[in-house]
């Protein structure tokens, strides 16, 4: 009798379910991915942080202690991560790496939206984009590629994590059909998306729009005095009615070009998920802020 007791209480002193599965992620919103899909058997490291910027992060000592351990490390991938090459360095064979846009379908550079002029691109149309989690369709890919890492990480919660990952999917299909609702409340001519920098031509090229970036795939890419007047000479020409900053940058450049063309400033987007608690939340956040700029 004192033996079950004595092992009743034992029991109660450990945590009610403990992770099986170490994942340490390099974006907030491959973060969201691995939550739903690992549920209690996955612990997640977001080792960005929900305000962190993925363009500019490099991890230090103290977010490779706090991976330590970990069995997977999810990356972003098409070249958002210019540390990469030191991290598989540092992990080699500790971990498996995956770097999940890989498999992903890329733009290079800018929306190539059939019948449209394709925006403004500061001389940089080869770079890869790698702001692909603006597609709603790639990033219920991208959960299919999580899905496969943990499953094979841990198979015996696969069948779990692939349950999950149905249940999420789903989700994002009622997310894709909102969305286009929402979209739908845009007049055609009116689909011009005007932003601070390049990180919406996925979204551009899901829903029919054509992008318009101040400045390119990163905040480092600002136009010089000629490519900013043709910005305007484009924006004038398209009879764009709103350009957008973000949360994450909003360049002293927006408003020289509201005040030279008239343009109004819309709500701030959000381009890297910062700020938001899911993917999903960044989407209906996007999606409000750009129907409601460009129709009221």
């Amino acid at each position: 009798m004192l033996r079950t007791i004595f092992a009743t209480f034992l029991l109660s002193l450990l945590p009610l379910s403990a992770a099986e599965l170490k994942v340490a992620v390099l974006h907030p919103l491959l973060a969201d991915i691995a939550r739903e899909v690992g549920g209690e058997a996955v612990e997640v490291v977001d080792l960005i942080g929900p305000n962190g910027d993925p363009h500019h992060f490099e991890p230090k000592p103290d977010d490779l202690k706090r991976a330590d351990g970990a069995s997977i490390y999810l990356v972003s991938g098409m070249g958002l991560e210019g540390y990469l090459p030191k991290l598989k360095a540092i992990i080699a064979n500790k971990a498996t790496l995956v770097e999940v846009g890989a498999t992903l379908p890329a733009l290079e550079g800018a929306c190539d939206h059939e019948g449209h002029d394709h925006g403004h691109h500061h001389d940089h149309d080869h770079e890869t984009d790698p702001h692909w989690w603006h597609s709603i369709d790639l990033f219920r890919r991208a959960t299919g590629v999580v899905t496969e890492a943990l499953s094979a990480a841990a198979p015996a919660h696969a069948d779990a994590f692939r349950k999950n990952s149905d249940a999420y999917r789903k989700q994002l299909d009622d997310l894709e059909r909102w969305a286009k609702r929402e979209i739908s409340k845009v007049p055609r001519e009116k689909r011009h998306l005007a932003t601070a920098h390049a990180a919406f031509n996925y979204f551009c090229k899901d829903f029919g729009f054509t992008p318009h970036s101040v400045q390119g795939l990163n905040r480092e890419q600002m136009p010089d005095p000629r490519e900013l007047a043709a910005l305007v000479a484009e924006l004038k020409k398209e009879k764009v009615v709103a350009i957008f900053p973000e949360k994450e940058s909003n360049p002293k450049v927006l408003q020289t070009l509201t005040n030279d063309t008239g343009i109004r400033l819309g709500e701030p987007l959000v381009a890297d998920g910062r700020g938001m608690k899911t993917y999903q939340e960044m989407i209906r956040h996007n999606v409000e802020t750009i129907v409601k700029g460009l129709t009221e």
